[in-house]
């Protein structure tokens, strides 16, 4: 007959758990990567609207000589080829006042607008006189 001894237990296993840390860091990393290039779109769409705005603003002052309806409609057309959106032009005197939008989507199902107003006209002079 054998003597029996005391029972053996065998020490819990942890086989596995690496790979759950790493899947774990790489999940991290992708989300972060997504929140990163969804901040980069946002801020890229918002200097695309302020290009944009200026370069209509500056076309557009141009002819405020012609009126307000030559002026914006030329604003329009360089804000539309810059890939924004003629939100408003207003003439100022000789000064023409254009806001421009673009809209980016930084995710899937998320839109958001960037939006810039600039101010366009002669040269003006300074306190110290003519430039």
């Amino acid at each position: 007959m054998t003597a029996a001894g005391p029972p053996t237990y065998a020490a819990p296993s942890d086989r596995g758990s690496a790979s759950l840390w790493v899947l774990a860091v790489g999940l991290l990393l992708v989300a972060a990567g997504i929140a990163g290039a969804a901040v980069g779109a946002a801020r890229v769409a918002g200097r695309q609207a302020k290009v944009a705005a200026d370069l209509g603003a500056l076309a557009g002052a141009a002819r405020t000589l012609d009126g307000a309806g030559p002026a914006c409609a030329r604003a329009a057309m360089i804000v539309e080829a810059n890939g924004a959106r003629l939100v408003s032009c207003t003439p100022d005197g000789l000064d023409l006042l254009v806001t421009a939008d673009v809209v980016v989507h930084p995710m899937p199902g998320l839109a958001r607008t960037a939006r810039a107003t600039t101010r366009a006209g002669p040269v003006r002079a300074g306190p110290g006189g003519p430039p």
